[in-house]
């Protein structure tokens, strides 16, 4: 049975994606890896002083015999991909397929986080898919005031429900709304009809990379 390492910076993310990939792809087994010091870092101190530990991060991974890779955490997930050479293993980061299903749906894209260095990397990334498309898009950009205080809070319910509480207000400037951190997935459920496509990247993932 094939098995996904998934490089985790926040806990509650393997409980999701245990249930994804038994849902989505039950031929598959999930290898969890959480360095919750990896996003923090990179918050504080900038990507580059945390290249050396996502390498490390994706040895480990590599060395339990996993077929793939992919990075859950929205602001190092480029980082992982452009560290990849330093393994015998494919790497993906976990929004890239969600920025190709947003740049395939409109050319009027919302990305929505709840951390502000997550903007930075969701932007390139929704803007390298559109370049490589040849396709014209513009991009806006919300930070939800309050949401992350709440995450780290251990509030999931409460931060699930402050991002959902903005997403109807975005129908009428954006044909899709991009949720850039995995651990948003949530809102969507909550929110319900918004008008418009709320994409997350935990499902995607899973359905595009192991299906």
């Amino acid at each position: 049975m094939p098995t996904v390492g998934l490089l985790h910076t926040a806990p509650v993310h393997v409980a999701t994606f245990d249930e994804l990939v038994g849902e989505l792809a039950p031929g598959w087994t999930a290898e969890h890896l959480v360095d919750e010091s990896l996003l923090e870092r990179a918050r504080l101190d900038g990507l580059a002083r945390v290249s050396d530990a996502v390498r490390r991060a994706l040895l480990d991974l590599a060395a339990r015999n996993v077929e793939l890779i992919i990075c859950t955490c929205s602001t190092i997930g480029g980082l992982a991909e452009a560290s990849a050479g330093t393994v015998d293993v494919r790497v993906e980061r976990v929004d890239r397929p969600m920025a190709e299903l947003a740049v395939a749906t409109g050319g009027r894209v919302a990305i929505v986080a709840a951390l502000e260095s997550t903007i930075g990397p969701t932007n390139e990334l929704v803007s390298e898919m559109a370049a490589g498309r040849g396709v014209h898009i513009e991009i806006d950009t919300h930070v939800v005031a309050g949401a992350w205080e709440r995450f780290e809070a251990g509030d999931l319910d409460g931060y699930a429900r402050v991002i959902a509480a903005v997403l109807p207000s975005l129908a009428a400037s954006a044909d899709v709304v991009v949720l850039a951190q995995a651990s948003m997935a949530g809102a969507v459920g909550i929110a319900g009809e918004v008008g418009i496509p709320v994409l997350a990247s935990p499902r995607t993932a899973i359905e595009q990379l192991l299906r």
